[in-house]
């Protein structure tokens, strides 16, 4: 019995399902890890991972990359938290309304389902409406509103996708499915007036990776402002992700309000809100949306988030990270044709997704009728080899500033031998 299996089964006994996370559930136990040191996790067993979970999505400069590590580093000896504002809370507030287009002012919490709560709160708050509306496939946390699944149409209320979240919560979330105009057209002329706001992950980050075909978040901006809703673009994945600007950047479309997370920590528990100052002072204390957290702004996320985004300012990251996602994806389209597979290969910038069909994916629906449990013994192989991917489907793949050429080399290599292992 391996190390990992040892702690597992005494996991179970105190964790549920011997997890702190469903995503991080494996079949037939997951592995423990002990450290991570740039592209690569490290397991209690002595074998090495390349990593292209990366946490799912923080490590855009890889594991313990030495310039965040220190900065946290000193933060530490100089406390973890106060409870009184820091200067290091307005240096990264400056850092990000300077890259990120909608950006006026910002709120930092805690945690992405707490930034796209407070978003939907303030959308509310603004609008005086209750209505808002999701797409299907797309998470934004694992708060009562955002969390529920499809309906049989366009203009059906989200039923709950979690047992404890009552019906009547979630009444006043609609659902879409991505890329379809029709369908959004259709709910705001039947119920545009007593609509809030959309919100959206610009690119679909938690059904694999669904990419928005060209022009629709254009349309979404237009119908939002001509309906007086908001449009809410959820960047906890693409925040830092595409570019410094984020996808508001690299597509051209400026949301009312965008939410950040994951590598605004540079890997620690982060989630911020930001808008224009008109919108951002519904907040309170000056206005009267409330948000409040004893550890908003933390000192040590503050100083891992700041000195992530120096690192990213600088020199060629984004051209890298672009070169190594085109050499990824290219080249895992390749293999899998050899292979004898049908797959498709979507992705942008470091982010990645293989998916097992022979259709075009381009909402949940499609991303669903993908063949999730070949793909779960694809990852089982991955793993054998030394590559982690997560372990689903609908999860998306990152690189990192830490990964190379060599890296997705050795990857693409191990992905042809796990291909032809499941024939």
């Amino acid at each position: 019995m391996t190390r990992s299996e040892e702690l597992f089964e005494e996991a179970k006994r105190y964790l549920v399902g011997g997890v702190n996370s469903p995503v991080r559930a494996m079949k037939p136990y997951p592995f423990f890890t002990a450290r991570g040191e740039g592209s690569k996790l490290y397991d209690v067993d002595g074998n090495s991972y390349i990593d292209y979970c990366l946490a799912y999505g923080p490590l855009i400069l890889g594991h313990a990359h030495p310039e965040v590590v220190r900065a946290v580093g000193e933060q530490l000896e100089r406390g973890t938290a106060y409870g009184t504002p820091t200067e290091l809370e307005l240096e990264f507030a400056k850092r990000i309304v300077e890259a990120v287009p909608c950006a006026e002012m910002v709120r930092f919490v805690n945690t992405g389902t707490e930034a796209t709560m407070a978003a939907i709160r303030l959308a509310r708050g603004v609008t005086g409406r209750k209505k808002i509306v999701k797409f299907e496939g797309a998470f934004h946390g694992a708060h009562d509103y955002v969390l529920v699944k499809a309906g049989s149409g366009a203009t059906t209320h989200g039923v709950p996708t979690s047992a404890g979240i009552p019906e009547e919560t979630t009444r006043n979330t609609l659902l879409a499915p991505f890329n379809d105009e029709a369908a959004i057209e259709k709910l705001f002329k039947e119920q545009g007036d007593e609509i809030a706001a959309i919100i959206l992950e610009p690119v679909i980050g938690n059904a694999g990776c669904i990419l928005p075909e060209e022009g629709y978040l254009k349309f979404l901006r237009e119908v939002t402002s001509e309906a007086g809703a908001m449009l809410i673009f959820d960047e906890v994945i693409t925040g830092f992700r595409l570019c410094l600007g984020g996808a508001q950047e690299y597509y051209g479309v400026t949301p009312d309000i965008a939410t950040l997370g994951k590598i605004a920590g540079g890997g620690l528990p982060i989630g911020v809100v930001a808008a224009s100052r008109e919108v951002m002072e519904h907040f309170s204390p000056l206005g009267r949306v409330y948000q409040a957290g004893t550890f908003n702004g933390n000192p040590l996320s503050m100083s891992a988030g700041l000195a992530t985004l120096r690192v990213l300012e600088r020199g060629d990251v984004y051209s890298r990270l672009e070169e190594l996602g085109r050499r990824i994806r290219r080249g895992l389209e390749e293999v899998s044709q050899d292979a004898g597979f049908e797959t498709r290969v979507y992705g942008i910038a470091s982010m990645f997704q293989m998916y097992f069909t022979a259709e075009e994916v381009r909402d949940y629906a499609s991303a669903l009728r993908a063949d999730a449990e070949l793909f779960l013994r694809y990852q089982r192989e991955m793993l054998r080899r030394g590559v982690f991917l997560p372990p689903s489907q609908y999860e998306c793949n990152f690189l990192s500033y830490a990964h190379g050429e060599e890296e997705v080399d050795y990857t693409l290599e191990k992905a042809e031998e796990a291909l032809r292992a499941l024939k």
